[in-house]
């Protein structure tokens, strides 16, 4: 069906005068993109899968060739597609080095930035705290999976986290699902119960590392460590991860592009 903008609604004769807001129009392309990121999440397409060319595409949604690579464009920017040069357009997996390194903002202040190991220190099904349930947007006293782990480079003990998540989406994830698994764990996330984090929203403050952190971390108590609060969201902007984290910046610093 070819995307239409919202309708008027007709005035209605003898009717009191009561405020109307304006319709709102989209532009044909954010149409186009949102029936896209309709297919990618309805799981059409799977992530690291060849989405139709842009021919294909517009044939389907009787639209121009033109209207159809402005809608991917931002879906690339975006980080949904990943285009290759010759080969087409691929959903986005966290299976891929580009889309790990988009969540782990951690760099080494010397050498290439690679993968940590994980030391799972703590996996269960609790009944969720008040705070993370909120922010989940499930209902107070829902499950949820906590995680806590620490992160090692090179052998250094550099991330503590603890992460929530929604009991109901992530059933069966356990400690030693975790610790058999080699890749990232948004990648397990998205192969074994399809929650594929789109993006996450951060906030950071500078903390004194506690008695507990500092024993976890091997630093003195009292140190500097860098507190980490993410909010990780699936399609739809759907909240699915709730992740504290403290780290480490002796060999380390937090990296950003803004644009």
């Amino acid at each position: 069906m070819t995307p239409t903008a919202n309708p008027t609604s007709p005035a209605v004769t003898g009717s009191p005068a009561v405020a109307v807001s304006s319709p709102t129009f989209s532009p044909l392309y954010q149409q186009i993109k949102s029936l896209i990121v309709q297919s990618l999440q309805s799981g059409e397409w799977k992530p690291g899968e060849l989405i139709p060319s842009e021919v294909e595409l517009a044939y389907r949604f009787k639209v121009s060739q033109g209207t159809v690579r402005k809608a991917i464009d931002e879906l690339s920017a975006e980080n949904l597609v990943i285009r290759r040069q010759g080969k087409g357009t691929f959903v986005a997996t966290h299976h891929e080095a580009r889309v790990q390194f988009r969540f782990l903002r951690l760099m080494p202040d010397a050498g290439e930035a690679h993968q940590p190991e994980n030391h799972i220190i703590e996996v269960k099904r609790m009944r969720g705290p008040a705070e993370v349930t909120r922010v989940l947007d499930i209902k107070a006293g829902d499950s949820v999976i906590f995680i806590k782990r620490v992160q090692f480079f090179d052998g250094i003990p550099t991330i503590l986290e603890e992460i929530w998540l929604p009991g109901a989406i992530f059933k069966g994830l356990t400690a030693e699902r975790l610790v058999e698994y080699k890749g990232p764990m948004y990648g397990l996330f998205e192969t074994e119960f399809g929650t594929q984090m789109i993006r996450a929203s951060e906030k950071l403050r500078a903390v004194s590392a506690d008695a507990a952190a500092a024993k976890m971390l091997k630093v003195e108590e009292g140190v500097p460590l860098l507190s980490v609060d993410r909010v990780s969201y699936t399609y739809g902007d759907r909240p699915v991860e709730v992740r504290r984290a403290l780290y480490v910046t002796a060999n380390h610093h937090y990296h950003n592009e803004l644009s």
